[in-house]
């Protein structure tokens, strides 16, 4: 019997194991272990997770703290951008035979050509500058440096050799971009030449959508012709409700009678902070308070506070709140609120002009107004209110006026400091008073009924949800709102008003089909239940998908052609045009249009239509053609040549700045196609 159960043990022991193999986790005999592909390359999660926890090490390196979790899909991104260098931008350097040695690393190190990074790390404090000999005995003692400084050398040095392969491949095309002086002096003119121009304009929306009908082998031509502006990558869209769960009337009444029996004995504690640091759900439990700070409820009644009262529970903006005055004590540090008009200047004129200001507050006039209107300084747009302040922060002339001050009010006399003149209003004369307070907060948070009720409908409407259509109705016969989101990405976090739903994400692509609902995802103070409503695959989008954008174009274009053969029926100037036309036609002019403005005032974005302008000479016309938004119809007034320079390479300059700027961002994402990368990250995170 005993080598029975031995043999049973041992089978189902070997069942576990193989199960393990073979299963949906397993990396044997399938790819559900990768996280995509770069440049024919299979990059495993073991390989990505050990670039993720080489960014986050070096980050906690830097800052002395691990990323947060809102920080962490950075480190991710980071180290996917890594991999990519890795297998995609390392082939193309490959191929070109750009290489980095030894010795040049060393000079990034510690030559002519140094990282700053490098520098920075081996800086003498005392000097400012890189200390060589300090970078040479690091070096030198390196297996006995702390194990912090041996990491952060560590990911400085692992970077110098991709940064300097990347710089040269770069620099390979940058070098080749060359600006010749007619292009430079065809950018001052495009600056500088100035046009006056009068044209008239016929929007396409002048003619009804009722008196065009577009057929399907227009939108078929149309689409073939345009095809490449309807490419797009990998997208899915879904519908989704959402099941608040909000703290119930007995939640509130709840939380509200267990303050009210904390009140009780928080009045017969001897030690209010320990205790009040015991009960809260703060961080801030025990403070020192003025007037001026003291919590609002305090404030309105600080009249009639005394050493001992507790007071509360009042309703905060996210739950209740007592405090208990610990202490009232006379402070050596004093307090007072008040409000100026600075008139900057020291001489006579800027006396004079601040007494004329503060006789017109004495007859009346209003010191927030006359503070807008006059102030010079940042208290200006909020009516010179400086807010409380305590002694030894103002300069002793404003200071000395204000503190002695007995009672609230305009000052009789400006006030001048090195600043300028002062008009002051005392709002709260000076003030030692000052409080020790004990907080308790507790936040009203929903029970586990609530929690359950909630989980109870959304889980009930999830179940009886089977398609679009079940799904829409059962929406719309509980009066719950829907929520569309189209072209979700696979790496997207935020969806719509969900700011964190990566788990809805990855169901989206994992799991979905079209017309599958989900389960019920728990998000912030919600329950969600989404439904797949379809999927647009990395390519060109079909005709059907983009069918309405691409009727509105046509539609557009049949439109332009009806108001051109109108126009071109119509003779003499364009204001008899116009008026001949009707009321859809009208006249614009603009007298300082420039070649690079690519729009038209009245019109919009329209750069075809300012190089016809451009084509014209002066008193020329042109025939009426479509643009952008509608007919045009323009005609040339006068043209001013700029005049020529002797010197134009500050245009040849700039354009080869922008040139450049282009070409970098236009390397990277040119290797990002030509590797054909499949990211599949969504799977694992």
């Amino acid at each position: 019997m005993g080598k029975v159960v031995v043999a049973f043990v041992a089978l189902a022991i070997f069942a576990f194991i193989l199960a393990d193999l073979l299963g949906s986790g397993s990396g044997l005999f399938n790819n559900d272990n990768q996280v995509g592909e770069i440049a024919g390359e299979d990059i495993s999660l073991q390989e990505f997770q050990r670039v993720i926890q080489e960014r986050e090490s070096f980050y906690a390196l830097q800052y002395n703290r691990q990323p947060s979790e809102n920080e962490r899909p950075t480190m991710r991104q980071q180290a996917w951008d890594l991999l990519i260098t890795k297998y995609a931008f390392n082939k193309q350097y490959e191929k070109v035979g750009i290489e980095v040695t030894a010795d040049e690393v060393w000079d990034i190190m510690q030559g002519k050509n140094q990282d700053p990074t490098v520098r920075g790390f081996f800086t003498n404090p005392e000097t400012g500058e890189f200390d060589r000999q300090l970078f040479l005995d690091f070096l030198n003692n390196y297996e006995n440096q702390a194990p912090i400084y041996q990491n952060y050398w560590y990911m400085i040095k692992s970077n110098l050799k991709p940064a300097r392969e990347r710089l040269k491949y770069e620099n390979l095309l940058l070098k080749t971009s060359y600006v010749t002086s007619a292009e430079a002096q065809k950018e001052y003119a495009a600056q500088n030449d100035v046009a006056e121009v009068k044209y008239l304009y016929v929007p396409f929306y002048a003619v009804s959508d009722s008196a065009v009908s577009v057929t399907d082998g227009q939108l078929e031509k149309y689409y073939n012709e345009n095809k490449e502006k309807y490419k797009v990558e990998h997208t899915r869209g879904l519908k989704y409700v959402t099941f608040s769960i909000e703290p119930s009337k007995e939640d509130t009444t709840f939380v509200k009678e267990e303050m009210m029996e904390l009140k009780e004995e928080f009045k017969t504690v001897n030690n209010d902070s320990i205790y009040a640091g015991t009960q809260t759900e703060s961080d801030i439990f025990f403070s020192k308070y003025h007037t001026g700070t003291l919590p609002t409820q305090l404030k309105a009644n600080e009249g009639n506070l005394s050493e001992g009262d507790v007071r509360g529970p009042y309703l905060a903006s996210d739950g209740f709140v007592l405090y208990k005055i610990s202490e009232i004590f006379e402070d050596t540090v004093a307090y007072a609120k008040a409000s100026h008009i600075l008139i900057k200047g020291e001489d006579e004129e800027a006396r004079k002009e601040a007494r004329r200001i503060l006789n017109e507050i004495k007859q009346g006039a209003s010191f927030a107004a006359m503070a807008r209107q006059h102030g010079t300084d940042g208290t200006a747009s909020r009516g010179g209110d400086l807010g409380w302040f305590e002694s030894g922060r103002m300069v002793a002339e404003f200071e000395n006026a204000v503190f002695n001050a007995k009672e609230p009010g305009l000052l009789n006399d400006v006030v001048k400091t090195d600043f300028g003149y002062h008009i002051i209003k005392v709002d709260e004369p000076k003030t030692n008073t000052a409080y020790k307070i004990a907080t308790i907060k507790r936040s009203i948070i929903s029970s586990d009924e609530t929690r359950n009720d909630a989980f109870r409908k959304a889980d009930l409407f999830a179940s009886n949800s089977s398609s679009i259509e079940s799904f829409e109705d059962n929406a719309k016969n509980d009066s719950i709102t829907i929520i569309p989101v189209e072209r979700v990405k696979k790496n997207d976090r935020r969806i719509a008003t969900l700011s964190d739903a990566r788990t809805v994400v990855q169901w989206l692509f994992r799991d979905a089909s079209k017309g599958d609902v989900s389960e019920v995802f728990e998000l912030d103070n919600q329950y969600v239940v989404a439904v797949m409503t379809g999927e647009i695959k990395e390519g060109h989008q079909s005709l059907k998908a983009v069918k309405n954008e691409i009727t509105a174009k046509v539609k557009n274009e049949l439109k332009g052609e009806q108001i051109i053969n109108k126009l071109k029926g119509l003779s003499g100037s364009l204001e008899e045009i116009a008026a001949a036309y009707g009321d859809d036609a009208n006249i614009y002019t603009s007298s300082d249009l420039k070649l690079n403005s690519n729009s038209l005032p009245n019109v919009g974005y329209d750069p075809k239509a300012v190089g016809k302008a451009f084509s014209l000479k002066s008193g020329e016309k042109t025939q009426p053609f479509s643009s952008e938004n509608g007919v045009l119809i323009i005609e040339m007034q006068n043209k001013t040549a700029s005049p020529e320079i002797a010197d134009y390479s500050a245009y040849k300059n700039q354009l080869q700045q922008n040139l450049q700027n282009r070409i970098s961002f236009s390397i990277t994402e040119a290797i990002k196609e030509y590797a054909e990368i499949e990211d599949e990250r969504y799977k694992f995170y």
